[in-house]
């Protein structure tokens, strides 16, 4: 079995575009070696770290968290299930609300539709009771990133 993958089969086995993958080398997200022709050559277990990374982002987690998260890692190896579970507990808070969030904004989305100020006195949630109306005109709140 071929130990390394060159830049092109690591982006289709992994669905991850090869400027990403490039991205990702330059943030130190994953590693290449060289061959004597500078061509990038990624280790299989980068497969993994690819994986990591994009299921962290679709969390919503910043690459500079994941970036921590993987240097967090014994000699910088490829995680495995129970880093997985251990990083992702810290990150389970942040999940939960953005989960409540959507859970909120899909119920009372059908009263949002034209809203846009986000200051009218029947938006129930981001100015129930339109407590920004005192602020003055226009937007005073945006999604929590």
């Amino acid at each position: 079995m071929q130990e390394s993958l060159t830049i092109g089969q690591l982006a289709t086995r992994s669905g991850v575009a090869q400027s990403a993958l490039r991205y990702y080398e330059r943030l130190g997200l994953i590693r290449a070696d060289r061959t004597g022709g500078n061509q990038r050559r990624y280790h299989r277990g980068e497969l993994r770290r690819v994986a990591f990374i994009r299921i962290a982002q679709q969390v919503g987690i910043p690459l500079a968290e994941i970036r921590s998260a993987l240097e967090s890692l014994p000699a910088s190896r490829t995680p495995t299930a129970e880093d997985w579970a251990r990083l992702s507990t810290a990150w389970r808070a942040r999940l939960d609300e953005k989960i409540r969030l959507m859970t909120r904004l899909r119920d009372d989305l059908d009263g949002c539709i034209g809203c846009g100020c986000l200051s009218l006195r029947r938006c129930t949630l981001y100015n129930p009771g339109d407590t920004l109306a005192g602020e003055g005109p226009g937007a005073r709140l945006t999604l929590p990133q």
